[in-house]
Parts: structure tokens; sequence; C-alpha cells
């Protein structure tokens, strides 16, 4: 089983120490590209393209300016660790153990704006680029354009490697979109969490990106590979209804956020 994951926007960039060897993202060439790109914008142009403050328009600018393909590991944060959102609080990869994090590098996988698909222990700078930004490129008007067959020749080339015929979904919409299911050599699974809120199960964005966190340490810790054995995720207080359940779509019920 193969499990991809959104990235976050907030970023801890502080060194971490491991004990494992860190990788190259796989996609580096195609990175250097779409940086390349960023980096004849303005803030300004960076600013309204992203939909983000002057602030973080200029951060982001100056990110891009520096970033340059042959970075070293003085200058880099393995992604598992630099990503530091909602699903990433849920993962709490800082209490993994090394075997657990050996797992994690052969069956998680970060989709990603700019890298388009990382191992957790993939080096990688800090950077600011949604998979929905239309950034027009040689392959077409936005980052789907430029990466959809990329990921998903890479996504199959992981399910070869682990032998596996499942991709665990716990990416957002946003990001799965840049994945192409005809293509992909693989029967998708995408859990869905909802929590109990005036008097109905829903979907509350916070909880459930944190729920899709969890998951992928339920699957990481207990090394899972049988996609029927997270019916038995249990964290957080959620838990399975068969009821509410397809084959590619189980549910996951709580009724009190722990």
């Amino acid at each position: 089983m193969l499990m991809v994951v959104s990235p976050a926007k907030d970023l801890d960039a502080n060194p971490v120490s491991l004990k494992l060897a860190t990788t190259k993202p796989a996609l580096l060439p195609q990175a250097a590209e779409l940086a390349a790109l960023c980096k004849q914008l303005s803030p300004a142009e960076l600013g309204s393209l992203m939909h983000i403050s002057d602030k973080l328009a200029g951060l982001n600018a100056a990110r891009f300016s520096e970033w340059q393909p042959d970075y070293t590991e003085n200058e880099a944060k393995a992604a598992l660790f630099m990503f530091n959102g909602d699903v990433y609080q849920g993962l709490d990869a800082a209490s993994l153990t090394t075997s657990e994090l050996e797992f994690s590098q052969q069956h998680l996988r970060i989709l990603s704006g700019l890298y388009g698909v990382l191992r957790p222990l993939d080096l990688m700078l800090p950077y600011r680029l949604e998979m929905g930004t239309k950034l027009a490129n040689a392959s077409g008007k936005d980052l789907y354009a430029f990466w959809q067959r990329q990921i998903t020749e890479n996504l199959n080339n992981q399910l070869t490697e682990i032998n596996t015929d499942v991709l665990l979904n716990l990416a957002s919409q946003e990001y799965f979109k840049a994945v192409k299911p005809k293509a992909l050599q693989a029967k998708v699974v995408t859990p869905i969490f909802k929590d109990y809120k005036n008097g109905q199960y829903k979907i509350i964005s916070f909880f459930a990106k944190k729920a899709r966190g969890l998951m992928a340490r339920f699957v990481i810790q207990q090394q899972l590979t049988d996609s029927k054995a997270i019916n038995d995720f249990n964290l957080a207080g959620y838990q399975y209804s068969r009821e509410d359940s397809t084959a590619d779509k189980p549910v996951f019920l709580r009724q009190q956020p722990e």
C-alpha cells in the first residue's frame, strides 16, 4: 500500500538530527524549471498569483531568488520534518522511530506544487507554491498541466517498486487532482473523516486534515500493507462505520473531538 498526503503552507526550517540518510527528490529537474519561472516574477506578481500578503510575497520572492537545484544538506531539510501544518501535527514525525521512518520512506509520498512528489526523507528548500496555482508553463496554463503525467508516472513506479496495487489517498482534493486516476495502476482508497456537530456527522476541515495525518501515522506505526487493515484505525476517538462506508471510501466517525 502506498499513501499520498498534501504538503503544508506552514513550514519549520529549523535543523533536525536524523539517524537515516536523506535523499534527493526524484523530480528535482522539473522543480528547477518551475523555480526558474517563479524567479522571473516580482514580489507583487507572486502575491497576485498566489493570493498572499505583501509580506509573504516578499519572503517567497526571496526564497525563489536564492533557490538552486544543487542545494546541500546544510541548506535543506527532510520534507517530513519541514512541513508543519495540521496533517503533520497528526503524523508527528519527530516521535517516529527509525524503523517507522524507514517504512514511511517506502510507503508515504507527499504531493507538492514545486517538487511534484516527495519522499519523507527527500531534502527540500522552503517554498510556497500551491498545486492550484495558475502558473503558466511550457505544458499549459497551470501546475496541473505541468505535473499530472509526471506525478502519475512517478507514483506508478513507486507502486511497482513496493509491489502493491493500492493507493491510500490522504491528500486534499486540490492536490489529488494532480494525479490521473485512470492512468494510475492501482485501486484508490480515500478515507473520509466526520465529526458530530449540531446533530449530524459532517466533514470539518481542521479535524479532517489532522485525521489524515493520524491515519498515515497509524499505517506507519502498524506497518500496514493491506488496505482493509485501516478499518481498525481508532486514533483520537475515530471509529470505522461499516454502514456508511464503501470499499473505496471507508468512513470514520467521531462523537467528540479529543
